[in-house]
Protein backbone atom coordinates (compact mmCIF):
# COMPACT_ATOMS: atom_id res chain seq x y z
CA UNK A 1 0.00 0.00 0.00
CA UNK A 2 1.30 3.10 -0.97
CA UNK A 3 1.87 6.03 1.64
CA UNK A 4 1.19 9.55 1.01
CA UNK A 5 4.37 12.04 0.59
CA UNK A 6 4.55 14.64 2.52
CA UNK A 7 5.62 18.54 0.80
CA UNK A 8 9.34 19.41 1.96
CA UNK A 9 8.20 22.67 1.91
CA UNK A 10 5.95 21.50 5.06
CA UNK A 11 7.44 22.42 8.91
CA UNK A 12 7.37 19.51 11.66
CA UNK A 13 4.56 19.98 13.47
CA UNK A 14 6.71 19.73 16.75
CA UNK A 15 8.39 22.64 15.06
CA UNK A 16 7.86 26.44 16.30
CA UNK A 17 7.52 29.13 14.29
CA UNK A 18 10.41 31.57 14.35
CA UNK A 19 10.51 34.42 17.17
CA UNK A 20 9.93 38.39 15.02
CA UNK A 21 12.69 40.34 14.86
CA UNK A 22 13.37 42.32 17.90
CA UNK A 23 12.21 46.00 17.19
CA UNK A 24 15.30 48.63 17.55
CA UNK A 25 15.26 51.02 20.32
CA UNK A 26 15.16 54.26 18.78
CA UNK A 27 13.68 55.96 21.09
CA UNK A 28 15.42 54.77 24.04
CA UNK A 29 18.98 55.87 21.79
CA UNK A 30 16.97 59.13 21.00
CA UNK A 31 16.13 59.50 24.49
CA UNK A 32 19.21 58.82 26.11
CA UNK A 33 20.77 61.72 23.22
CA UNK A 34 18.11 64.23 24.51
CA UNK A 35 18.90 63.74 28.02
CA UNK A 36 22.75 64.01 27.42
CA UNK A 37 22.27 66.91 25.91
CA UNK A 38 19.71 68.36 28.52
CA UNK A 39 22.54 67.35 31.38
CA UNK A 40 25.24 69.33 29.86
CA UNK A 41 23.36 72.46 29.62
CA UNK A 42 22.61 72.02 33.22
CA UNK A 43 26.65 71.51 33.91
CA UNK A 44 26.93 74.37 32.15
CA UNK A 45 24.62 76.82 33.93
CA UNK A 46 25.26 75.37 37.43
CA UNK A 47 28.62 75.98 36.80
CA UNK A 48 28.46 79.26 35.82
CA UNK A 49 26.26 79.97 38.76
CA UNK A 50 28.84 78.81 41.44
CA UNK A 51 31.92 79.81 39.78
CA UNK A 52 29.78 83.59 39.84
CA UNK A 53 28.45 83.31 43.19
CA UNK A 54 32.48 81.96 43.90
CA UNK A 55 34.10 85.15 42.38
CA UNK A 56 30.89 87.45 44.74
CA UNK A 57 32.31 85.92 47.92
CA UNK A 58 35.56 86.52 47.58
CA UNK A 59 35.42 90.40 46.36
CA UNK A 60 32.89 90.65 49.35
CA UNK A 61 30.17 91.53 46.85
CA UNK A 62 26.44 91.08 47.93
CA UNK A 63 25.50 87.78 46.26
CA UNK A 64 21.85 86.99 47.47
CA UNK A 65 20.01 90.89 46.91
CA UNK A 66 18.35 92.51 50.14
CA UNK A 67 15.10 91.37 50.42
CA UNK A 68 15.22 87.76 48.83
CA UNK A 69 14.35 84.99 50.29
CA UNK A 70 15.53 80.87 49.46
CA UNK A 71 13.33 79.05 51.97
CA UNK A 72 14.03 75.38 52.48
CA UNK A 73 11.03 73.09 53.34
CA UNK A 74 9.48 73.59 49.64
CA UNK A 75 12.99 72.57 48.06
CA UNK A 76 12.73 69.56 50.30
CA UNK A 77 9.79 68.54 49.58
CA UNK A 78 10.23 68.65 45.76
CA UNK A 79 12.93 66.72 46.19
CA UNK A 80 11.37 64.22 47.78
CA UNK A 81 8.30 64.06 45.31
CA UNK A 82 10.87 63.68 42.61
CA UNK A 83 12.23 60.98 44.22
CA UNK A 84 9.18 58.96 45.37
CA UNK A 85 8.60 59.38 41.29
CA UNK A 86 11.41 57.73 40.43
CA UNK A 87 10.47 54.98 42.01
CA UNK A 88 6.82 54.71 40.83
CA UNK A 89 8.02 55.20 37.13
CA UNK A 90 10.33 52.35 37.49
CA UNK A 91 7.37 50.53 39.09
CA UNK A 92 5.18 51.49 35.81
CA UNK A 93 8.76 49.79 33.70
CA UNK A 94 8.26 46.70 36.04
CA UNK A 95 4.77 46.18 35.38
CA UNK A 96 4.78 46.30 31.55
CA UNK A 97 7.54 44.12 31.66
CA UNK A 98 5.18 42.13 33.42
CA UNK A 99 2.22 42.19 31.02
CA UNK A 100 0.62 43.94 34.34
CA UNK A 101 -1.30 46.51 32.61
CA UNK A 102 -3.31 48.03 35.72
CA UNK A 103 -0.04 48.52 38.13
CA UNK A 104 1.60 49.67 35.14
CA UNK A 105 -1.87 52.64 34.52
CA UNK A 106 -1.68 53.19 38.15
CA UNK A 107 2.11 53.60 38.46
CA UNK A 108 1.99 56.20 35.68
CA UNK A 109 -0.22 58.20 37.21
CA UNK A 110 0.86 58.55 40.67
CA UNK A 111 3.86 59.92 38.64
CA UNK A 112 2.38 62.12 36.81
CA UNK A 113 0.52 63.72 40.00
CA UNK A 114 4.08 63.89 41.56
CA UNK A 115 5.41 66.13 38.82
CA UNK A 116 1.92 68.03 38.65
CA UNK A 117 2.62 68.94 42.65
CA UNK A 118 6.30 69.38 41.99
CA UNK A 119 4.93 72.51 39.58
CA UNK A 120 2.71 73.87 42.18
CA UNK A 121 5.23 73.63 44.56
CA UNK A 122 7.90 75.34 42.25
CA UNK A 123 5.39 77.93 41.42
CA UNK A 124 5.01 78.56 45.39
CA UNK A 125 8.41 78.94 46.47
CA UNK A 126 9.00 81.49 43.74
CA UNK A 127 5.70 83.62 45.21
CA UNK A 128 8.11 83.61 48.54
CA UNK A 129 11.70 84.38 47.11
CA UNK A 130 11.10 87.35 46.00
CA UNK A 131 14.30 87.40 43.84
CA UNK A 132 14.73 90.80 41.26
CA UNK A 133 15.99 89.56 38.04
CA UNK A 134 16.99 93.23 36.84
CA UNK A 135 18.93 93.39 40.47
CA UNK A 136 23.08 93.95 40.65
CA UNK A 137 23.67 90.37 41.50
CA UNK A 138 23.50 87.84 39.00
CA UNK A 139 22.11 85.42 41.37
CA UNK A 140 18.63 85.97 41.00
CA UNK A 141 18.27 85.95 36.81
CA UNK A 142 21.36 82.77 36.86
CA UNK A 143 17.98 80.77 39.64
CA UNK A 144 15.25 81.48 37.33
CA UNK A 145 17.22 80.13 33.98
CA UNK A 146 18.38 77.02 35.96
CA UNK A 147 14.92 76.57 37.77
CA UNK A 148 13.20 77.44 35.20
CA UNK A 149 15.02 75.66 32.22
CA UNK A 150 14.29 72.27 34.94
CA UNK A 151 10.30 72.93 35.10
CA UNK A 152 10.28 72.98 31.29
CA UNK A 153 12.41 69.83 31.69
CA UNK A 154 9.96 68.34 33.83
CA UNK A 155 6.73 69.29 31.54
CA UNK A 156 8.71 67.58 28.73
CA UNK A 157 9.03 64.90 31.00
CA UNK A 158 5.27 64.92 31.71
CA UNK A 159 4.08 65.06 28.31
CA UNK A 160 6.61 62.02 27.45
CA UNK A 161 5.28 59.97 30.35
CA UNK A 162 1.74 60.63 28.95
CA UNK A 163 1.99 59.72 25.47
CA UNK A 164 3.75 56.40 26.26
CA UNK A 165 0.65 56.00 28.80
CA UNK A 166 -1.59 56.37 25.85
CA UNK A 167 0.32 54.29 23.56
CA UNK A 168 0.46 51.18 26.30
CA UNK A 169 -3.32 52.05 26.52
CA UNK A 170 -3.69 51.52 23.00
CA UNK A 171 -1.83 48.29 23.19
CA UNK A 172 1.68 49.07 22.07
CA UNK A 173 3.73 47.83 24.61
CA UNK A 174 3.93 44.64 26.19
CA UNK A 175 6.42 42.28 28.21
CA UNK A 176 8.31 41.85 25.27
CA UNK A 177 8.54 45.59 23.55
CA UNK A 178 8.50 48.30 26.10
CA UNK A 179 11.28 50.62 24.91
CA UNK A 180 9.06 53.76 24.83
CA UNK A 181 7.79 53.49 29.06
CA UNK A 182 12.01 52.74 28.93
CA UNK A 183 12.46 55.63 26.90
CA UNK A 184 10.55 57.55 29.30
CA UNK A 185 11.68 56.16 32.57
CA UNK A 186 15.43 57.49 31.42
CA UNK A 187 14.44 60.94 31.27
CA UNK A 188 12.43 60.90 33.89
CA UNK A 189 14.90 59.91 35.80
CA UNK A 190 17.19 62.61 34.22
CA UNK A 191 15.35 64.99 35.29
CA UNK A 192 15.38 63.94 38.78
CA UNK A 193 19.04 63.89 38.47
CA UNK A 194 19.29 67.41 37.53
CA UNK A 195 16.97 68.45 39.97
CA UNK A 196 19.09 66.87 42.68
CA UNK A 197 22.47 69.44 41.67
CA UNK A 198 20.05 72.45 41.08
CA UNK A 199 18.62 71.82 45.01
CA UNK A 200 22.33 71.37 46.15
CA UNK A 201 23.66 74.28 44.23
CA UNK A 202 21.00 76.89 45.03
CA UNK A 203 19.00 75.91 47.49
CA UNK A 204 21.69 74.80 49.68
CA UNK A 205 24.87 76.39 49.38
CA UNK A 206 22.80 79.59 48.02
Amino acid sequence: MATAQVPASYAPIEAAPPAPPARPRVVVVATAFAAGGCLAFFVAAVGLYLTLRSTALADHQLWIPEGALIPMPQPNVMLLALMMSSVTMHWAVWSIKRDDRPHAYLALGITGLMGFAVINMAAYLYSLMHLDAAAASPMPLLTYLITGAHLLMLVAALVFGALMAFRALGGQFNARQHDGIAAAEFFWHAQVVVFMFIWYAIYITK
